[in-house]
């Protein structure tokens, strides 16, 4: 059973996941599933972040996904405040011609927590009698 602090701090990882959404996840997914260089960038990010809150935090497997991947995007953003990046104001239904790393990592980071509580396949569920795709 989960402690009242699990409860409060998994809450405070969620609403942070929440308001980055706000700031740049909404419109700018929306503009990553109209530019697919874009969507090949953002889905190349959130893999990399997924192996990194998976495999690259001692003690990963003990704490909640969506914790670690808040403490990802704090962390990014802390980095990006001291070195002056701002958040990029996307415009809801227009392209982007050119995202920095930045943008396009913290992309990634909104891509995989709209997944991060979705079961993940692991590789001893897979029957590799079955086929991967079509009827079979």
């Amino acid at each position: 059973m989960s402690s009242l602090t699990d409860i409060w701090v998994e809450s405070a990882a969620r609403r942070t996941l929440a308001r980055l959404n706000e700031q740049i996840g909404s419109a700018g997914l929306t503009a990553v599933a109209a530019t697919p260089w874009l969507a090949a960038a953002v889905d190349q990010h959130s893999a990399a972040v997924r192996d990194i809150i998976e495999f690259g935090v001692e003690g990963s497997a003990a704490m909640a996904g969506v914790v670690l991947l808040a403490g990802y995007a704090r962390g990014l953003l802390d980095r990006a405040r001291e070195t002056g990046w701002t958040v990029p104001v996307p415009v809801e239904g227009k392209p982007w011609a050119h995202t920095d790393w930045m943008t396009t990592r913290l992309l990634g980071v909104c891509a995989l927590a709209r997944t991060i509580d979705e079961p993940q396949p692991r590789l001893d569920d897979i029957d590799p009698t079955e086929p991967a795709f079509g009827n079979g």
